[in-house]
């Protein structure tokens, strides 16, 4: 037993550059240099390395040679709650962009408490990363200024930081052109479904609707749930259709608060959008379900993703370069629960 014990160890060993040097007759350097690009080593060498590494199964340990010479392909996702709403389809567009470009992902879920925190600061600061992406929301400053001590490059998205490159979406923009929308469809009582967690995008989305909203002579209420989610919704939705005096449209900082608005409106009889004229905000793939159809402005995740890894490259090009901004615009998409009459 201990010597199938032991046969089974050695199989599941990594292949080493050494077993490769040995069974392609070269030096250990060799097949070294062979992996490493733009090194010298001759057509022949290269080719009984090549041969040699395919038929042992052979992969280079980037994670390896990366703490060999001070660098690092590893890239930070720092996000709370990266399984929520849209926040789950930036992260995968950002891991699937970060690995076509030949980084490593490692998602960095803060929590909720300060213990999960301290945890979630040892894990990415124990690394040597390539540079650190941080989510809107999340996590405090606290935690951005201790990865700017660490000297890691940051690319925060949602979110205003200094000595960091930003990806910011048009929130005010488009929530000005909700309010606009629903007051030239004939709206005059308006209403936001926000949230308690005062995010920043939730606070600039929250702010430029109802400027815009009472600049154009429409009354708006105001209705925040405990956080950005569906449960989030629901509660929004109580507080502003409880009364006699109930909002004509309603614009949901998010997606999930609209389908919690949508599902409570429809337990009192409301009909969407002859009775309530609802806009979300994300155009999550929920959204596009026949229960929702929810017209919704579009964050394009592929999009921030590539931007995103456009600065990382732009940064390690250029370190002493001044902070970038990158502002996209959100693309309204026109479904059942909201149709304008002009949509331009």
């Amino acid at each position: 037993m201990t010597g199938g014990r032991n046969q089974q160890k050695e199989k599941s060993r990594f292949v080493s550059a050494e077993q490769v040097a040995q069974l392609a007759g070269v030096s250990r350097s060799a097949v070294s240099r062979t992996f490493t690009p733009g090194a010298s080593v001759s057509p022949a060498t290269r080719e009984r390395v090549m041969q040699a590494a395919e038929e042992l199964g052979y992969q280079v340990n980037d994670l390896a040679r990366g703490l060999l010479i001070n660098q690092s392909r590893l890239v930070g996702l720092v996000v709370t709650k990266p399984e929520a709403g849209f926040r789950a389809n930036l992260v995968a567009a950002l891991a699937k962009a970060l690995i076509q470009r030949g980084s490593v992902p490692m998602l960095i879920n803060t929590g909720q408490t300060e213990e999960e925190l301290v945890a979630a600061q040892k894990t990415l600061f124990g690394h040597r990363a390539e540079a650190t992406i941080i989510l809107t929301g999340s996590p405090p400053s606290a935690f951005v200024e201790l990865a700017r001590r660490n000297g890691q490059p940051l690319v925060v998205i949602g979110r205003s930081e200094p000595d960091a490159d930003h990806v910011r979406m048009g929130n005010a923009e488009a929530s000005r052109r909700a309010a606009s929308l629903f007051v030239a469809n004939g709206h005059r009582r308006l209403a936001i479904a926000g949230s308690a967690s005062g995010t920043p995008s939730v606070v600039e989305r929250e702010g430029a609707f109802s400027a815009q909203a009472e600049a154009l002579g429409a009354t708006v209420q105001t209705a925040r749930g405990e956080d950005s989610d569906y449960a989030g919704g629901l509660a929004a939705g109580r507080q502003l259709l409880a009364g006699p005096d109930r909002p004509e449209a309603i614009f949901c900082i998010n997606d999930l608060i609209a389908f919690g608005v949508m599902d409570h409106a429809r337990q009192l009889g409301l009909a969407i959008p002859d009775d309530l004229a609802i806009i979300g905000f994300d155009d999550v793939p929920q959204a596009d379900w026949l229960s929702y159809r929810l017209t919704s402005f579009r964050q394009d995740p592929e999009l921030m993703a590539a931007r995103v890894v456009e600065l990382i490259d732009r940064r390690q090009e250029e370190p002493d370069a001044p902070p970038a901004y990158e502002r996209l615009m959100p693309e309204l998409i026109i479904r059942r629960s909201f149709v304008p009459k002009d949509p331009a």
